[in-house]
């Protein structure tokens, strides 16, 4: 059976194949997910309010790629929304994979990214609208400042795993 678009906005689209349903990305947008870690080995976080959890969450850094510029490379989208949302600029992005968040109900996938040679060239914080909090947390004490946000309320991103895989096994 074929996809049909059951209904399409600007960044999303809602697709049906059959019994499925799901949600994909428009207009052949992607996603890079990016691990920052700084010279003094902490591990670059963001927090912000996300609409559909109706709280706070904390994550890696992340951003749409060619949203705004129709085929965008994902070195310089990862090097521009690493710089937006953080104030760090990347002398290096290296690709280190494609993945995919929830592939039962949507199709979305991103590539995680390692940035670096950081250099702080500003305060971050997103775009006007997004409200971005910065976290500068030494790897070492990652688990216990998740487990801490987490008791705070604030929800935690699943790629947050990514920085806990030692932890939890």
């Amino acid at each position: 059976m074929t996809a049909e678009t059951v209904w399409q906005g600007r960044f999303i689209r809602m697709m049906k194949d059959g019994k499925w349903e799901y949600a994909s990305r428009a207009r052949g947008i992607e996603a890079a997910v990016i691990l920052a870690i700084t010279p003094a080995d902490e591990v670059v976080l963001v927090e912000q309010y996300r609409v559909p959890l109706g709280r706070n969450c904390l994550e890696l850094p992340a951003g749409l790629i060619g949203d705004e510029q129709e085929g965008e490379a994902v070195g310089p989208a990862a090097t521009r929304e690493l710089e937006e949302e953080t104030g760090y600029r990347a002398g290096r992005i290296e690709p280190l994979g494609f993945f995919y968040s929830s592939p039962g109900m949507v199709s979305e996938g991103f590539t995680l990214v390692r940035a670096h040679d950081l250099v702080k060239t500003g305060v971050g914080g997103g775009d006007a609208d997004e409200n971005i909090i910065v976290h500068l947390v030494p790897r070492h004490e990652v688990a216990a400042f998740v487990a801490a946000k987490r008791a705070a309320g604030v929800a935690i991103d699943v790629k947050m795993l990514l920085l806990l895989a030692d932890t939890l096994v």
